[in-house]
C-alpha cells in the first residue's frame, strides 16, 4: 500500500533555510566584526609602535642638540684659546720691539728736535713734537725710514708757531709724523739663519751614517772657522809689548 506524506513539508523546507540563511548571515556578520577588530588593533599596534619610535627619534634629537650646543661651547672655548694663543705669541715675538724702537728713537732724533708726544695704535706710531726748522724735521724723518725697526714715516702736519704764546723761540715749528713699524733685518737675518740651520740639521739627520756624512762635518768646520772670525774682530787686539814678559 503506497504512503502519501501529508504534512506541510514544503514550509518545514522553508524554514530550515530561512533558518540556515540566518546562520550564515550571523556567521559572516560575526566574521566580519572579528576581521574588523584585528585590523583595528594590527593598525592601533602600527599606530603605537610609530609613536614610540617618534618619541625615540624626539629623545635622540633633544640629545644630540644637546651634543652640539657642547660642541659649540667648545669651539667657542678653541676660538678662545687660540686668540689667547696669538696674542702670546704676538707678545713674545714683539717683547723687545719697544726697547728697539725707544733706542733707535734716540739714535734717530736730530739736534735741534724733541718729541712731545708718543702714541701707538697698532704697527702705527705718532710722534707729536717741536724742532728748530723745517729741515731738522726732514732730516729726523729721513733717519726714521733708515731705521731697520722703523718704517716709511708720513707728515701728518708741520706749522711756525714763530712769536706765539707759551712757545719756545728756539723750537719753533710744531709736527707731527705717522710711523710704520717693521721687522728688523737683524731678526730676519736671524729668522733666515734659524731656519738654514733647522734644514742642515733634518739634512744631517737623514743623511745615512758612513763616508756620506762628511759634508756635515765640513759645514760644522765652516761655523767654527766663521765664529773664530767674528771673535777675532770683536775682540781687539792685544799689544805686542804685553807678549813680551819682563
Amino acid at each position: 500500500m503506497a504512503r502519501i506524506n501529508l504534512l506541510p513539508w514544503r514550509a518545514e523546507r522553508r524554514k530550515q533555510r530561512e533558518r540556515e540563511f540566518y546562520m550564515m548571515l550571523a556567521m559572516s556578520a560575526a566574521a566580519a566584526v572579528f576581521v574588523f577588530l584585528c585590523a583595528s588593533y594590527w593598525m592601533g599596534m602600527r599606530i603605537d609602535n610609530q609613536n614610540n619610535r617618534n618619541n625615540y627619534l624626539s629623545d635622540q634629537i633633544k640629545l644630540l642638540d644637546k651634543d652640539i650646543e657642547s660642541i659649540k661651547e667648545l669651539e667657542r672655548t678653541r676660538a678662545q684659546l687660540v686668540a689667547r694663543k696669538e696674542i702670546i705669541e704676538d707678545l713674545q715675538a714683539n717683547r723687545a720691539q719697544m726697547v728697539h724702537l725707544f733706542d733707535q728713537m734716540s739714535k734717530t732724533i736730530p739736534d735741534g728736535t724733541r718729541l712731545t708726544s708718543i702714541k701707538q695704535n697698532g704697527d702705527t706710531l705718532t710722534f707729536a713734537g717741536v724742532a728748530e726748522s723745517s729741515t731738522r724735521v726732514a732730516t729726523y724723518m729721513k733717519a726714521l725710514e733708515n731705521s731697520p725697526y722703523l718704517g716709511k714715516a708720513d707728515l701728518a702736519k708741520i706749522e711756525n708757531k714763530e712769536g706765539a704764546k707759551d712757545v719756545d723761540a728756539r723750537l719753533p715749528f710744531e709736527f707731527s709724523l705717522a710711523v710704520n713699524t717693521k721687522k728688523s733685518q737683524t731678526e730676519a737675518e736671524k729668522s733666515a739663519s734659524a731656519d738654514g740651520k733647522d734644514a742642515a740639521s733634518a739634512s744631517t739627520a737623514a743623511a745615512p751614517a758612513g763616508p756620506t756624512a762628511k759634508p756635515a762635518a765640513d759645514l760644522g768646520a765652516q761655523l767654527n772657522a766663521a765664529a773664530t772670525k767674528l771673535t777675532d774682530k770683536e775682540a781687539p787686539a792685544k799689544p805686542a809689548t804685553e807678549e813680551k814678559k819682563p
